[in-house]
């Protein structure tokens, strides 16, 4: 499996492209602003042929560069139903800082060509990987996150591509529109803490980390595991 990734554009944002193996079809996840240059590096340097665009979620930080990329390789689009308005309404999921940064601009998004909606617990099947999908909002309403199966190292059973629910030693923000503090609460419990240790977890911001490395020291993750441990004692009284 061959997996590259990069920051790119004001907000440093992780894209990543996946494969199998060079000289194959590949996925585009999260190609935001000044992506487009990285990608096409990354594709003539292994060869790829994009097919799919996957978004995490709609922030325009993440989808900035989806249509042109999608129409330079006639690639398909695919976003959580909750967040497809952002395609062509990004300025509905910004902060009032994050749309000062874009004044005196002459921006116009449109969706591509070819969009396709994603649902919790499904497995796409794209460019010979399998990916599955979970729902998990909190950060955005159509936030998700994306598993696949790794046979590179045999310490490493999948990798996930996170967006901005999970990083190291944090979590998303939720105090943009359509971001609920309460709603990513659940989703990390009911999403994240099941996980094996042993996933590696891309995120859509800063280092990568794992399932293990977040459960054993991320302040977030540590106070949920508390309280559900005070709770089971509780319940056990």
């Amino acid at each position: 499996m061959l997996i590259a990734g990069f920051p790119a554009g004001p907000w440093g944002t992780n894209c990543y492209l996946a494969a199998t193996a060079p000289g194959s079809e590949c996925l585009v996840i999260d190609p935001g602003k000044d992506a487009a240059p990285g990608i096409a590096e990354v594709v003539r340097e292994h060869r790829l042929k994009p097919v799919a665009v996957l978004l995490t979620h709609g922030h325009i930080d993440h989808m900035w560069s989806v249509t042109p990329v999608a129409g330079t390789y006639d690639a398909t689009a695919w976003i959580h139903p909750s967040d497809r308005h952002l395609l062509r309404d990004p300025m509905a999921g910004m902060s009032r800082e994050s749309a000062g940064m874009l004044l005196g601009g002459d921006h116009e998004f449109t969706e591509p060509d070819d969009v396709r909606e994603l649902a919790d617990g499904v497995t796409l099947e794209l460019a010979g990987l399998a990916l599955t999908v979970d729902h998990t909002p909190g950060h955005t309403e159509g936030s998700v996150t994306f598993r696949t199966p790794y046979d590179v190292q045999p310490e490493v059973s999948e990798v996930m591509f996170s967006g901005d629910l999970l990083f190291a030693g944090s979590i998303g923000r939720t105090d943009l529109p359509g971001g609920d503090h309460a709603t990513m609460l659940r989703s990390l419990t009911d999403k994240v803490l099941p996980l094996a240790d042993d996933i590696v977890v891309l995120p859509g911001h800063g280092e990568q980390t794992s399932i293990g490395r977040e459960r054993a020291t991320n302040p977030f993750l540590l106070e949920l595991q508390d309280g559900a441990e005070a709770g089971r004692i509780t319940k056990g009284l």
